[in-house]
């Protein structure tokens, strides 16, 4: 850890160096993913798309997020998160001028889908700052991380429209898009030159084996192919939704295809899982050495309510404000935006209380939270004042992003080689819940999808009654051999 003590956010040293970069990287990455949302009207003219398409495009947005955190985690933890990074905001740049230069949906439609990559880079810094920083203070600069990261979605919901209208014409949207992929690859370059994996003398401790997550019991190895089974079902939601039965954007071949692929993968899965953990089944791992999934699971359960419904609801908010009030999408994108605007204090005021008051006893506030938030915007109708109907979902979303905080102070406090695996999966399951929630959306009306997920929420209240608050230390196995306790409160 660095040796410097407490979180002084005018510091540009040390551990507040690592921080600063590490949400600046989100930051962007965020930009880029939601570089959509704010343009769509003027994307949709410009490429002729109906309203139909336009809701394929914000679908397959979130979906190849779902295998990158997965897979991203697992690179970070055997790579670590300085190489990982930097290429994820080079390559990803690719795919974001590819967008801003599509002229046909089926243009627009790959590279929305391949630009869900980036979408995996807020695991790579999960991981980065837990090396940075001791546990007593690691909410609060998750959640800085987190949340001033996350307001890279704000930020282009603001920005982009006014930057497109600067550039001009109806192809202004196209450049206003293009500068956010420079960005990327310009950051790439600056990260990579300005941090290191963890402070001089700490070890940086890697997984055992690839390919799939350790797990240390045999319940444990069950419970976690049964948490892998949502995130291939949301896969085939998606699959389903883009087939003839939904936007015909694949053919029914295709769609045969693409299933029977993902029931291979699973298998695959199945089967590299065994070869990793298979050893819980002839013996006994030592206490010492052991972690419970339980925990992961219950967090799963919590992002899916909590990260989810914010993809869903900062990608439909905009077109939500418009034709309830007949406003403008313009202004309605402003309006909107106040909704990811929160992120800027909520989230690391959630890992700040999960540092104050504890972990658990956090969460259940804010889950409660959650819940009736959503119910308070099922109930908003075109007779609601428009800033009644404003403060709603900016007080909403104070508890889905103070939630996602606590969610994500907990995280690195489970198994440090493992951060990197166990944050990508949290974190697929925000896209799991983003999947479903808009494919809810797509069949019914405004006021029943939010009151989905307010039950979703309550599901996750539940949940959280499993859970164990942190305490005590965990325990790694350095290179020589030497074991080492890194304390989780």
């Amino acid at each position: 850890m660095s040796a410097e003590q407490g979180i002084k956010l005018l510091s540009f040293t040390g551990k507040m160096k690592v921080l600063h970069l590490s949400w600046m990287a989100f930051f962007i990455t965020f930009a880029v993913w939601f570089n959509f949302a704010p343009l769509v009207s003027v994307v949709a003219d410009t490429l002729g798309l109906t309203k139909s398409e336009i809701k394929t495009l914000m679908l397959l947005n979130v979906a190849l997020t779902i295998p990158a955190r997965i897979i991203i985690g697992m690179l970070t933890d055997k790579y670590g998160p300085r190489l990982v990074y930097a290429l994820l905001l080079a390559v990803c740049s690719i795919p974001c001028f590819m967008f801003a230069f599509a002229d046909s949906f089926e243009q627009a439609a790959l590279s929305r889908f391949l630009l869900g990559f980036i979408g995996a880079g807020f695991v790579i810094g999960i991981r980065m700052v837990s090396e940075w920083f001791p546990a007593n203070e690691l909410g609060t600069a998750e959640g800085i991380y987190g949340g001033w990261g996350n307001f890279g979605s704000a930020a282009a919901a603001m920005s982009l429209p006014t930057i497109a209208l600067l550039f001009g014409g109806d192809e202004g949207w196209r450049y206003a898009v293009a500068l956010t992929g420079v960005l990327s690859l310009l950051f790439s370059v600056i990260w990579y030159t300005n941090v290191t994996d963890t402070p001089k003398g700490s070890t940086y401790f890697k997984p055992k084996q690839g390919g799939a997550m350790e797990v240390t019991s045999k319940g444990d190895f069950f419970l976690l192919l049964l948490m892998k089974l949502p995130m291939y079902g949301a896969l085939a939601l998606l699959t389903w939704k883009l087939s003839p039965a939904g936007v015909s954007l694949l053919t029914e071949q295709s769609a045969i295809i693409a299933y029977v692929g993902l029931v291979l993968l699973f298998l695959l899965e199945v089967k590299q899982t065994i070869k990793v953990n298979g050893h819980v089944f002839k013996e006994e791992v030592p206490e010492i050495h052991r972690y419970k999934f339980r925990q992961v699971a219950v967090l799963n359960v919590l992002y899916f309510a909590t990260f989810g419904s914010e993809l869903a609801v900062v990608s439909m908010l905009p077109l939500f404000f418009a034709e309830t009030f007949g406003l403008s999408m313009v202004y309605a994108a402003m309006l909107a935006s106040t909704y990811a605007f929160m992120n800027l204090m909520s989230r690391p005021g959630g890992g700040w209380l999960s540092d104050k008051f504890g972990r658990k006893k956090t969460l259940l506030i804010l889950t409660a939270g959650l819940a009736l938030g959503y119910f308070a915007m099922s109930e908003i109708t075109g007779s609601w004042p428009l800033a009644l109907a404003v403060a709603t979902a900016m007080a909403c979303s104070f508890f889905v992003q103070a939630g996602e905080g606590a969610v994500f102070a907990a995280v690195p406090l489970i198994k440090r080689r493992l951060t990197g695996q166990i944050a990508g999966m949290t974190g697929a399951y925000g896209n799991v819940g983003a999947v479903v929630y808009l494919t809810v959306l797509t069949m019914v009306d405004y006021s029943t999808f939010f009151l989905v997920i307010a039950a979703t929420a309550v599901v996750g209240f539940v949940t959280l009654l499993f859970m164990e608050e942190p305490k005590g230390s965990m325990t790694e196995v350095r290179e020589d051999g030497t074991v080492e306790l890194i304390s989780v409160h």
